[in-house]
């Protein structure tokens, strides 16, 4: 199969491509309540007419998925991850139609670039290689999903349970983009979410020293668990260096490099909720606080996680009420799919593409843990979530031409 000749139909059909783009963001998908039954009942339209095989999934009737399979050459297959529910949006707060808009060379709408502009871009990908009898050299797969907004679970992890997502590799259609730079993202970090709870000793506000503060208390544990794990720097996997290294040249930019730096080498410690005390005149007896702790790729999190129990344990009146945790995941910066991705994206943008780490992590940690290689990639723009969100139509084209080229480079790069 020649990967040109889908790839010149998506440059063909740009503004059909812009037309789909805005009749997405047209429905309304904000979560809550995150119904996408309109959304998927209009791309199994677009889909009708073309050879391929459609399947709705749901748990959650107001939440369908959609899958969409792809015949190929070969007995192996390439997953393509997209989201459609949107975060919710203040249309007073906007000056184009959050709805919908096309300015010049921008789409504007909730959901343009977060990420219905890249399902848009996949949608005209299937599309390049029915209307050019192209063959993709392997099985695609694309899962178009709800409820990822909230992390709720009629989504990815309903397919995952139900053993519907059988693929050799994913791309996520998420926008890894930021200030002009472009990335495919390889990796995410490890989390921690503590409760920690504090007990103390009432007493009128005048008197305090007859009580024993337990916000004080609190407030001490934190800053104990900040000076013994966030100025220890973290042992990290030698696999997992050259990733950490260009997210530092990504990321530098815009937070600093010394900033980026810390953010990887070191564990980060954000006290997310404090909370204590009845009154101003009053010593409070109980508090509570929630931590979230996060953890470079290839770092173990339970080996931390166990020194974090014992560092409470040396807190007096400090105990755990609840924990929750991960372990970040990652792909070797030179794997099959990391090269597919990241010099296809720089063939079709002529610039340097990243191999970094997410800051956070979200549904590829998910597929990495079910055994499916993953990685993130879409151009888009850093206004994910904001008034105004937008993505170009140079965006939205670039991304459908590296979707309908992937496969084959894929192919070629696991050949090897």
């Amino acid at each position: 199969m020649s990967a040109a000749l889908p790839i010149e139909y998506v440059r063909e059909h740009r503004e059909e491509l812009v037309e789909l783009a805005l009749d997405l963001i047209e429905v309304d998908t904000s979560n809550p309540p995150g119904d996408t039954r309109e959304i998927v009942a209009e791309i199994e339209q677009f889909l009708d007419p073309l050879p391929v095989e459609i399947e709705r999934f749901a748990i959650d009737p107001a939440k369908p998925n959609l899958l969409v399979r792809v015949s190929g050459e070969a007995d192996r297959t390439l997953l393509y991850n997209g989201h459609l529910d949107t975060v919710p949006f203040d249309a007073d707060a906007w000056t184009h139609d959050p709805l919908g808009e096309r300015v010049d060379d921008r789409v504007y709408g909730r959901g343009a670039t977060d990420m219905k502009g890249a399902v848009a871009s996949m949608l005209l990908a299937i599309r390049a290689f029915a209307a050019t009898d192209a063959e993709p050299p392997v099985d695609l797969l694309f899962a178009l999903v709800s409820d990822e907004e909230v992390g709720g679970d009629a989504g990815l992890p309903a397919l995952l349970e139900a053993g519907r997502l059988d693929a050799d590799a994913c791309v996520i259609g998420e926008p890894t983009c930021e200030a002009g730079r472009h990335s495919v993202t390889v990796a995410d970090r490890g989390s921690i979410w503590l409760t920690l709870d504090a007990v103390g000793e009432g007493a009128h506000g005048s008197r305090p020293a007859l009580g024993v503060n337990a916000i004080d208390r609190l407030y001490g544990a934190v800053e104990t668990l900040r000076e013994r794990f966030g100025t220890r720097e973290l042992d990290i996997d030698a696999d997992v260096e050259p990733i950490v290294e260009e997210s530092v040249e990504y990321y530098g930019p815009s937070m600093g490099e010394d900033v980026a730096r810390d953010l990887f080498r070191y564990p980060s410690i954000n006290l997310g909720v404090l909370a204590g005390g009845d009154a101003i005149n009053s010593v409070p007896q109980s508090a509570r606080a929630e931590i979230d702790v996060r953890l470079t790729a290839g770092v173990r999190t339970p080996d931390v996680l166990s020194e974090i129990r014992s560092c409470v344990a040396d807190c007096e009146g400090i105990t755990i009420a609840d924990v929750s945790w991960s372990v970040g995941t990652a792909e070797p910066a030179d794997s099959p799919l990391v090269e597919a991705v990241a010099s296809t994206a720089a063939d079709v943008t002529g610039d340097r593409v990243y191999r970094r780490s997410a800051t956070g992590g979200g549904d590829a940690k998910s597929l990495r843990n079910a055994g499916v290689p993953t990685v993130e990639f879409a151009l888009g723009t850093d206004t994910v979530h904001a008034p105004d969100e937008y993505v170009s139509v140079d965006a939205l084209v670039d991304n459908a031409a590296v979707y309908a080229r992937l496969p084959a480079a894929w192919a070629s790069q696991t050949e090897r």
